[in-house]
């Protein structure tokens, strides 16, 4: 009788745990007041100064200049002597890599030692530093081998077990036979993918199908796999998907109201992935001149994922370090053509590629000594993320109606693009995550 007296008392403390565990909601009538010393407003040629935001709920209700009335009863934030801007997005991450030492198994390991529990920890881990960081919204490109987890992760966010940012999702991914790892093994085993392999229009648009039917809010798209120089030292990558195929896919797509991301190097796979309607395009280490305006003429966003490209690199004497250099140099040179185009361009790290113990916002810095305005940078991961996830004026904005995605940095990063590496406060739907700005 002990023993099950015992046991009902450890699973009522378990029970209660658990209750706490979960993040409280705000309460729709809850009024917060941020003063701000330093406004940006990425719909602005410059920045605002001693502003008063008003929050009811989860929600932005007014922003006007200091001396405006601040409602009775309110709490009050006091950031004037920070500079205030929107909640940062990021729109190509992986939460469930970690940035795969070699040392240890590396990519393979992921899918073939690590057990689906470990991966959604890690996960966890990962979208807690990503809010902490002061990404209030992440576009998540896929899970690499961990199936569905994604969604998973994403519900536990929403329904306030775990703190993370609002996470837009793409599942299991696309690509096709010989077009994504583990490869390299004995050729008699059947070995599981980091992705949905598909063969053919039918397959393509069923495994669309059931992406979607199973909560993907994108689709990703692999249309272009391995790459390596040729003897004239020219960057090749591998096509994958047909141009038939990758219609399937968006045709679909389009139909549920959602869109189509393409990871595409350049060369063939990189206009198979223009032809066939993708929304955006990832990466984009080789954008000829025809892409580019291909691009301008269809609207296509370009999400260029600078930095992941600058780590691990081979050997310079070796042809695969000859690679890596050459996809950073092409990739520098597109980037630029692209801003001189006009292209719409998103913010996206490949986050997952770098390990997460890494500075998300080390890309802005990147993207700076490339030539873009800390400006133009910090509306990459605000205004105009939001507009390539069609959430214009919910969120990368601070304005009446929009969610009260609010972060902080004690410097300026219009003189300091990397003060944006030092974020100390943090707030997402109304809730302060973090404030270390007091």
């Amino acid at each position: 009788m002990r023993f099950f007296a015992t046991l009902g008392i450890c699973l009522a403390l378990a029970s209660a745990a658990f209750a706490q565990k979960l993040a409280p909601l705000v309460n729709p009538a809850q009024v917060t007041v941020i003063r701000a010393g330093t406004l940006i407003d990425p719909r602005a040629d410059s920045p605002l100064h001693n502003q008063i935001i008003v929050i009811r709920g989860d929600k932005v209700e007014s922003v006007g200049a200091a001396g405006a009335r601040i409602p009775a009863g309110a709490s009050v934030i006091d950031l004037s002597r920070a500079t205030v801007l929107p909640g940062l997005i990021d729109t190509h991450t992986h939460i469930l890599l970690q940035g795969e030492d070699p040392a240890e198994g590396g990519y393979d390991a992921n899918i073939l030692k690590y057990p689906l529990g470990l991966r959604a920890a890690r996960g966890t881990v990962a979208v807690r530093r990503a809010l902490e960081e002061g990404f209030t919204t992440l576009r998540d490109m896929e899970t690499e081998g961990a199936g569905y987890l994604d969604v998973g992760i994403k519900q536990a966010i929403n329904e306030g077990y775990i703190p993370g940012p609002r996470l837009f999702i793409s599942t299991r991914a696309i690509s096709t036979t010989g077009g994504y790892p583990l490869e390299g093994y004995a050729p008699e085993l059947t070995m599981p993918k980091g992705v949905q392999i598909v063969d053919g229009p039918v397959e393509a648009r069923k495994a669309a199908r059931e992406q979607l039917d199973h909560g993907a809010d994108w689709i990703k798209v692999y249309m272009t796999h391995r790459s390596w120089l040729d003897k004239q030292g020219n960057l090749v990558s591998q096509p994958t998907l047909t141009v038939e195929e990758l219609k399937a896919i968006v045709d679909e797509t389009h139909g549920w109201q959602k869109k189509v991301a393409c990871h595409a190097y350049g060369g063939i796979g990189l206009h198979r992935a223009l032809d066939g309607g993708c929304d955006s395009i990832e990466h984009g280490l080789e954008l000829d001149d025809s892409a580019i305006a291909q691009m301008k003429r269809q609207g296509t966003w370009y999400v260029p994922t600078l930095s992941v490209y600058y780590t691990d690199w081979a050997p310079a004497d070796t042809p695969d370090g000859q690679r890596d250099r050459k996809r950073a140099s092409d990739h520098q040179a597109s980037f630029q053509n692209a801003m001189k185009a006009g292209l719409k361009i998103a913010f996206g790290t490949d986050m997952g590629g770098i390990k997460w113990t890494e500075p998300i916002a080390q890309e802005f810095g990147r993207m700076v000594e490339f030539g873009m305005s800390p400006m133009d940078a910090i509306r990459s991961a605000t205004e105009r993320a939001a507009e390539l996830l069609d959430m214009q004026g919910q969120i990368g904005v601070i304005v009446p109606g929009s969610y009260a995605d609010i972060v902080a940095v004690s410097g300026d990063p219009l003189h300091d693009i990397n003060q944006l590496e030092h974020v100390g406060f943090v707030m997402k739907g109304g809730q302060v995550y973090k404030n270390e700005l007091k």
